[in-house]
């Protein structure tokens, strides 16, 4: 468990390193001489350093032994906070955000395969749940904490402290979790082979859609919510969303190691009704409030679910095909932007319900019929 609680703890760190600019974009401007837009860019080239180097990387560490590859990454989070605290050129800070990406990459490649090696075969989706709780957590907690501290104390504070407790993290590591070894290197199948593993194009494809679904409304639900007059209470909006989200984790730890197939199709349905709402009854306040309270309960636990489908299904071959999911996560969090931001300007709002629903059929159906290979019944994964 204290493992597992360290790699949850990584999992809060990473999380909070990408998104934390977000939250502190008017300080970083001013403070780095730059508009508001273009401190933004701080964000898009961490997403950027991860989508491009995610599959690379991992696939040239199959043969190191885990462990140190693993404090490598970690280790290079302190590294690149601390630049950006002290940095006062945008280009040097842009610089270490990509790099900041790149780490990430590497850190969410090897999370899941690792906390499923910490738990025997019957418990490792729940290992790894455990492992994940750090991305609600961030989302809840985290973001809103460092975002408070940055406007009390300034956002160079923020950044510092998240090295000292990335270094408070190296030394847990160090002396609570186990080293496994790498691939052999008859052992490690190529990218392609991967791709072709029965199931692993099912559970990409799942993970793509639905995560595009995901952030083609997250990213805009500030306009979103507007039409309900809900423009000023956006951070009740969110902690709705947050705290639920923190439940539907919670259910997924109980419940992943006999019902993942089930509680895949149960989440894309519940997402669905969701999107069903918003179009039947835009702009009422209410609707908002519960919709964003199942939604979140709905994508709480999808990062665990679709991690731990793919590492059952692509077995030794779990590091590259974790770092497919990360390359197609990355992916879907741009796409999100970039459909949501075309659909606010040329359709508005009102659209937004009609593509979720377009997105998450396919993603039912795609799990549904997944029933040999990607998702199959419990019976089955015995």
């Amino acid at each position: 468990m204290g493992g597992l609680l360290a790699l949850a703890l990584a999992a809060f760190i990473t999380v909070l390193t990408e998104a934390l600019p977000a939250g502190l974009l008017t300080q970083l401007g001013d403070s780095l001489g730059v508009s508001e837009p273009m401190a933004g860019q701080l964000v898009t080239l961490y997403a950027l350093g991860t989508m491009v180097t995610a599959i690379p990387l991992t696939a040239a560490t199959q043969g190191f032994r885990r462990k140190p590859v693993l404090l490598v990454a970690v280790a290079g989070f302190a590294v690149v906070n601390t630049v950006t605290a002290l940095s006062s050129s945008y280009l040097l800070t842009l610089a270490v955000r990509f790099l900041a990406g790149v780490f990430a990459g590497l850190l969410w490649a090897l999370v899941a395969g690792y906390a499923a090696r910490m738990a025997p075969g019957r418990l490792q989706g729940r290992a790894m749940a455990i492992a994940m709780i750090g991305i609600p957590l961030a989302l809840t907690l985290g973001i809103p904490a460092g975002t408070f501290i940055g406007s009390l104390v300034g956002w160079r504070v923020t950044f510092g402290t998240m090295s000292a407790l990335t270094l408070v993290l190296i030394a847990w590591m160090l002396a609570g979790i186990p080293d496994y070894p790498g691939q052999k290197a008859g052992e490690r199948l190529p990218l392609g082979a991967v791709v072709r593993l029965p199931g692993i194009r099912s559970v990409l494809f799942v993970t793509l859609a639905y995560v595009l679904a995901h952030n083609t409304l997250y990213t805009y639900v500030v306009p979103f919510a507007a039409p309900a007059g809900l423009s000023g209470a956006i951070d009740r909006v969110l902690l709705i969303f947050g705290a639920a989200a923190l439940a539907g984790i919670w259910i997924t730890g109980l419940l992943i190691d006999r019902w993942l197939r089930e509680l895949v199709l149960a989440s894309t349905l519940l997402f669905a009704l969701v999107a069903l709402a918003f179009m039947f009854w835009p702009g009422h306040a209410p609707v908002i409030y519960v919709g964003v309270g199942a939604w979140g309960l709905a994508y709480g636990g999808v990062a665990t679910l679709f991690q731990t489908a793919s590492a059952k299904t692509a077995g030794e071959a779990a590091d590259v095909a974790q770092s497919m999911i990360v390359t197609v996560w990355n992916i879907a969090i741009a796409g999100g932007g970039l459909i949501g931001g075309a659909l606010l300007e040329n359709a508005g709002t009102a659209a937004f319900p009609w593509v979720l629903i377009v997105l998450l059929t396919a993603t039912f159906a795609v799990a549904f019929f997944a029933r040999e290979h990607g998702f199959p019944p419990a019976t089955r994964r015995r």
